[in-house]
């Protein structure tokens, strides 16, 4: 089964979500090929130390600090059954341009597994251990650890290389209607929009699946 999922670095429900899929692939022992595919949250946000902090950055998106608050107690709650320690405190809003840059050259050349273990770096990366996701030095670092190439990776991140790909995903979303993420796409055909729970996610793969095994 094959399976895109379009989603941010800097998207605390991709992480939960994508989590909650794994768990589900897991329980139901389907064989599952998952590319990520590139959606910036907000593709003008300031990088380096003019990138305001999350909370304030949230509150005047929002203009309610006490939904922002409430929904941090969601994420956090999730958080802790799935052990994901998220690290509100001083985090900043990131631009991720260069992080799907980078996701998309590990896929380029290293194929989808090696790209889902990056992935999987850049969402603890920020949400946990307070990486700047928007530093080429520290996506460099993160590629490193996920068992890419270091040097490789600096010079990419040093380029423009994967520009037009990550604008191109950003179109090719947009046109299709995909602009809230998580967003899951089976097989070119069905789309799941959300952080499904896990127990959700094991119906739909099963019943998929079945619809799949099904096609003369």
């Amino acid at each position: 089964m094959h399976v895109e999922i379009w989603s941010d670095v800097a998207c605390p429900w991709c992480y939960v979500g994508a989590r909650r899929f794994d768990r589900a692939v897991t329980e139901t022992g389907l064989a599952v090929e998952v590319l990520y595919r590139s959606f910036e949250l907000d593709p003008t946000v300031a990088t380096g130390r003019d990138s305001p902090l999350l909370e304030e950055y949230l509150a005047n998106k929002y203009g309610d600090a006490l939904r922002v608050e409430a929904a941090r107690a969601r994420l956090s709650e999730a958080g802790t059954e799935l052990g994901i320690d998220f690290a509100w405190r001083g985090m900043r809003r990131a631009n991720t341009f260069d992080a799907h840059r980078l996701l998309a050259w590990a896929l380029h050349t290293e194929g989808a597994e090696a790209q889902r273990t990056l992935k999987g770096g850049l969402l603890r990366g920020y949400f946990t251990d307070g990486v700047d996701v928007a530093d080429p030095t520290a996506l460099a670092e993160v590629a490193s650890a996920a068992g890419l190439d270091r040097r490789k990776a600096t010079a990419l991140l040093a380029s423009s290389e994967e520009s037009d790909f990550v604008r191109a995903e950003r179109a090719h979303a947009r046109a299709n209607g995909i602009n809230a993420v998580p967003t899951f796409v089976v097989e070119g055909q069905w789309t799941l929009q959300g952080a499904h729970d896990t127990t959700a996610w094991v119906k739909a793969l099963t019943h998929l699946a079945a619809e799949l095994a099904n096609r003369p």
